[in-house]
């Protein structure tokens, strides 16, 4: 980890004092869940609060065996329960194309999954109903624990960016992506702190 800090230091001197603050990054993926039960987990999360998302996920799992429904199981099941968890239309569709793809390979094991690049994963997940990029490199960086992600489009990455750096604005992806190659190949870790770095910003009233 060492190695990674001294590399963003020495590529970016602004974060020195960021992690001098923040101190050591808390990465800890979720190594035991699979592709298919995270990006799950994401389309329900979609547009809502956290403790929304969370409600309707314990109501989805417990109409089935323990511990986490399986593609079979959601696309056996009619639309009215799902609903009655708290599903949208929209949503209901997503999980059923997510089951669909994942019963047919296209959504890979953890197993198969480290035998694809970043970029292969992310074309292949794409096109699955309800998946963006966005979702897919949250999945890459804390389920699959892939160290060279920055996802660019992410608002608190920009914004983290941003007040990093003291710039009266937010880099374009694209600039980002540029600047960011740099980071390579800790890139998830210098997302981390960009994270940070937004979340402070939050806790700083603006003056009256």
């Amino acid at each position: 980890m060492q190695a990674a800090l001294s590399h963003l230091i020495a590529a970016e001197p602004a974060f020195a004092p960021l992690i001098a603050r923040i101190g050591r990054p808390a990465l800890r993926p979720e190594r035991g869940r699979s592709p298919y039960e995270a990006l799950l987990r994401a389309i329900a999360h979609q547009q809502l609060h956290a403790r929304a998302a969370e409600a309707i996920l314990a109501r989805l799992c417990a109409l089935y065996p323990p511990p986490f429904p399986t593609p079979a199981d959601v696309l056996a099941t009619p639309d009215a329960p799902l609903r009655a968890c708290g599903l949208s239309a929209g949503k209901i569709a997503a999980i059923r194309d997510l089951s669909a793809r994942t019963a047919d390979g296209t959504v890979p094991s953890r197993g198969q999954a480290a035998r694809l690049t970043d970029a292969a994963l992310i074309e292949r997940l794409v096109a699955i109903r309800g998946i963006g990029r966005w979702t897919v490199e949250m999945l890459l960086i804390f389920t699959l624990g892939r160290p060279d992600v920055l996802p660019v489009d992410d608002f608190g990455i920009r914004e983290g960016w941003r007040l990093l750096l003291g710039l009266a604005e937010q880099p374009k992806p694209k600039e980002l992506a540029a600047r960011g190659a740099a980071f390579a190949p800790y890139r998830s870790t210098a997302a981390w702190y960009l994270w940070r770095a937004a979340d402070e910003g939050k806790k700083i009233k603006p003056a009256s």
